[in-house]
């Protein structure tokens, strides 16, 4: 048995990814120290890739001493588990909703429809305004349902879930933005009220600023750096 010190955990990150992105938004909101290497797609470290060979990022290590070695290494390499990580381990916000049983379910099966449906139609709308596509507006009208049961959410409340922040927003926030940029006069108009609203009010706080920090790319310099500490 080792008797180096346990380094704090490592997150491998990318900038704009939006699952990177509420990765480190759970991390800050749970007050989670953490090692943050800032990555790109086209140039990958290879202690990433050993951690986790699939090469999507966040990848989050846990365990690893201070001479890069441990018998016992956690890698949690899907964001939603990352973010479960860090507020089981310290929830200050009450963003779990501890209070009432059935919310977590109900916000796992939200953000399960938000990652496998609604970010393929999403997808296909950012594809279609890159490319210049005459299928704009279908491409949008595939996001509409889900889009529109967030903002029947938001019509009953200031949060998805009720009067405070929840795990459920931190999580869709990344993917919400990316909706609102593909075509913005259309996002301005009265159907997406309450989603601006609630968008808006994300975006312009200090949590988010935090979020989305522009670290020292890791493999230029191997600079340490932490997460929320710019």
């Amino acid at each position: 048995m080792s008797s180096a010190t346990t380094a704090l955990p490592i997150l491998y990150s990318l900038q704009n990814c939006p699952y990177a992105m509420r990765a480190r938004l759970a991390l800050l909101l749970a007050e989670q120290t953490v090692q943050i290497r800032a990555t790109t797609m086209k140039d990958k470290p290879t202690e990433m890739l050993l951690a986790s060979p699939k090469g999507t990022v966040p990848v989050l290590v846990i365990g690893i001493n201070e001479d890069n070695n441990s018998d016992d290494v956690t890698v949690i390499d899907e964001s939603l588990d990352v973010m479960l990580w860090a507020l089981y381990r310290n929830d200050p916000e009450n963003l779990l909703y501890r209070h009432d049983p059935k919310a977590l379910p109900e916000m796992l099966k939200v953000i399960e429809q938000n990652d496998t449906e609604f970010k393929s139609n999403l997808e296909k709308y950012k594809r279609a305004k890159r490319f210049h596509g005459d299928d704009l507006e279908i491409c949008r009208l595939e996001c509409e349902s889900f889009v529109q049961s967030l903002e029947q959410r938001l019509s009953q409340h200031e949060f998805l879930m009720g009067a405070t922040p929840s795990l459920l927003d931190y999580a869709l926030l990344p993917f919400i933005r990316q909706f609102s940029r593909v075509n913005k006069p259309v996002f301005t108009q009265e159907r997406y009220m309450n989603l601006r609203r609630w968008l808006r009010y994300h975006l312009q706080s200090q949590l988010f600023s935090k979020a989305m920090f522009k670290y020292p790319l890791w493999l230029d310099n191997h600079e340490e750096c932490l997460l929320g500490e710019s």
